[in-house]
């Protein structure tokens, strides 16, 4: 070897060294290995971040995006609550958890996929009395599964597909992964869902249930067309019963009912006063088609720049003109900012000036433009109306409007921010547009019309200008450690090849290893991407085992194809270990698993994905 290739192969032993030490972020590694090829002069400085424009950064980015939407949309909770009955088996439950995970995942990242998912999964658990373990780790493999069955699936078939782009002249469409994959995926499924998960320890999930706030006492509005009209209070609760939400009055034409006869039916317009835990209420509200009353005046007025007409009724009333003077300008700054809308959770601190105040008195609304959604008091249970209720110390608040706002808000009368929770609120017509939108770029990219990139960040402009993601949520929802990371181990992982390291690599490997046969090397290369993915990224194992892999095919005169395939089921099955992927790791606390539980479930997934991966690529891609 000569010194170049010495020095690429140093860098990259050192960056895997790295990633499986853990000590440092990914992105910071990855980083460190680009400076590193460039002071070495492997890599050209001019091109040194070129990687940030590469078809998968782009195409990793824009399914990021339009993932959030769903997310926040709800329609991914929609559709879970559609699949899973409430009476379901354990059996029934892991097999359509994991085959949800798994068709969801071959559309959007895997990770959004499970983090839509967990909350599904824990609630069955309780249900049916099962460790959350055992229905978390077959959901997060099967989202790990599904994700290679497409080319925007999982980060290392757009990396592979690139990589391809670059050597070959031309990347892979939006199927050719699905042959493979798909047969990996329905035998990984079935073998977890019928015997893989009674291998998985059953352990208590380790102290408390996390950040609790208690349960909420909140208001929902019956619109016109609710799945509620027409029910009666008894059966709303039964309806809602495995949400643990409770029916605790109604409000018919400005009369409260404090307990409302079970046989009554519920009419259109009706506010019902609800108790429901904070991951409950999204799903009551979406099974019955409620709206959360006091979230629904203060947007409309927003538009025209006038605060809500109850709030200046209201003013006008206590003899306030100045505040809603106030009120009208704080309401044309904001109607600027509806972007800005969010949902936050502020606790009452101790001696602070909201104590013993409520919603309507300090017209909340009206001076910050700001809804309170729900309230929750641990140990008290109120059934008067939200907006007149004494807010005391230790209450948590659900409020809705801009962030600065809502901080200004906090600021003024002693509220402290909590940590952030994903509480999504259902929305109809954003879920219908984020499920069409992620469709027609799915279509673009598959039908060869435009490229994966152009497509999803078409997607990606589309939800912006609809609001499905804001534009300022936009940039959130992008994992930028992973974007740094794919950008700047490419330009490394290009320089294996420009070095000839790849080669020098894959020809020992075919001739003292595999013993220049195509299929023991084609299985050498498999088993060494999936080792290499249980204890590193599976970015980075795609990154650093493509050009070796291409390498081989052409050491061996095979079909390069048939290699590319194998580092990307490889790159995908990081079963072994909590840190070989982001879904293990989600997973490891909830589930209260220890470091050394993967292996009881994914040594055996491991061992199928060989067994079915192997023949699928010589049938379909051949040698």
């Amino acid at each position: 070897m000569d010194i170049d290739q010495t020095l690429i192969l140093a860098i990259l032993a050192g960056t895997v060294a790295l990633f499986a030490w853990g000590r440092w972020r990914h992105d910071v590694v990855a980083l460190a290995a680009l400076i590193a090829s460039v002071l070495a002069g492997l890599v050209p400085s001019d091109a040194a971040f070129a990687g940030f424009g590469h078809p998968a950064v782009i195409t990793v980015a824009g399914v990021l995006v339009l993932s959030r939407g769903l997310q926040s949309s709800g329609a991914v909770d929609v559709l879970a609550r559609r699949v899973l009955p409430s009476a379901a088996t354990p059996v029934t439950s892991i097999v359509i958890l994991t085959a949800l995970a798994a068709g969801l995942s071959a559309f959007m990242n895997n990770v959004g996929a499970l983090a839509l998912l967990m909350p599904v999964a824990i609630q069955a658990s309780a249900r049916q009395d099962l460790p959350p373990g055992q229905l978390l780790m077959p959901l997060a493999f099967g989202s790990i599964l599904g994700g290679m069955t497409t080319l925007i699936g999982t980060p290392p078939n757009l990396i592979v597909s690139g990589y391809r782009r670059d050597t070959l002249g031309a990347g892979y469409g939006m199927f050719d992964f699905t042959p493979v994959g798909l047969a990996i995926a329905v035998a990984g499924v079935a073998f977890i869902a019928l015997i893989g998960w009674r291998l998985v320890p059953a352990r208590k999930r380790p102290g408390t249930e996390g950040f609790e706030s208690g349960a909420y006492f909140t208001e929902a509005r019956v619109p016109e067309g609710a799945k509620a009209v027409g029910m009666s209070v008894r059966a709303v609760e039964d309806a809602v019963r495995d949400a643990n939400v409770q029916v605790l009055g109604l409000v018919r034409r400005e009369v409260r009912l404090r307990a409302p006869r079970p046989a009554l039916a519920i009419r259109e317009g009706d506010i019902l006063v609800l108790e429901a835990e904070p991951d409950g209420l999204s799903d009551a509200l979406g099974t019955l088609g409620l709206e959360l009353a006091e979230a629904i005046a203060a947007p409309e007025a927003a538009r025209e720049g006038e605060p809500p007409a109850d709030d200046r009724k209201e003013a006008e009333a206590e003899g306030q003109p100045g505040e809603a003077t106030d009120a009208k300008a704080k309401a044309e700054r904001s109607a600027g900012d509806e972007e800005d809308i969010r949902l936050l959770e502020f606790v009452v601190a101790p001696n602070a000036a909201i104590i013993g105040r409520t919603a309507q008195g300090i017209n909340l609304r009206l001076r910050y433009h700001v809804n309170l959604l729900a309230i929750s008091h641990e140990g008290t249970r109120r059934v008067g109306r939200l907006r007149t209720t004494p807010i005391e110390a230790g209450d948590v608040l659900l409020v809705q409007g801009p962030a600065e706002a809502a901080a200004e808000f906090a600021a003024d009368f002693g509220c402290l921010p909590l940590a952030t929770r994903d509480l999504r609120l259902p929305d109809r017509r954003q879920a219908l547009l984020a499920s069409g939108i992620l469709l027609a770029a799915v279509a673009a990219a598959a039908s060869g019309a435009v490229s994966a990139p152009v497509a999803f960040m078409a997607g990606v402009l589309a939800a912006m200008v609809t609001r499905v993601v804001p534009p300022r949520e936009a940039y959130e929802a992008i994992d930028w450690s992973v974007i740094v990371l794919l950008a700047c181990l490419l330009p490394v992982a290009g320089a294996m090849l420009t070095t000839g390291a790849a080669e020098v690599v894959a020809r020992f490997l075919v001739e003292n290893v595999a013993r220049s046969a195509p299929i023991p090397a084609l299985v050498l290369v498999l088993l060494v991407t999936m080792t290499l993915s249980d204890v590193m990224n599976n970015a980075a194992t795609v990154a650093v085992m493509a050009p070796i892999a291409y390498g081989a095919a052409r050491a061996l005169e095979a079909n390069a194809d048939a290699f590319f395939m194998a580092v990307a089921i490889g790159g995908s099955c990081a079963f072994l270990t909590p840190i070989g992927h982001q879904n293990n790791t989600l997973i490891l606390g909830p589930g209260g698993f220890r470091f050394g539980d993967y292996w009881r479930l994914g040594l055996p997934i491991e061992v199928l994905v060989t067994l079915v991966g192997i023949p699928m690529i010589l049938l379909v891609w051949g040698l």
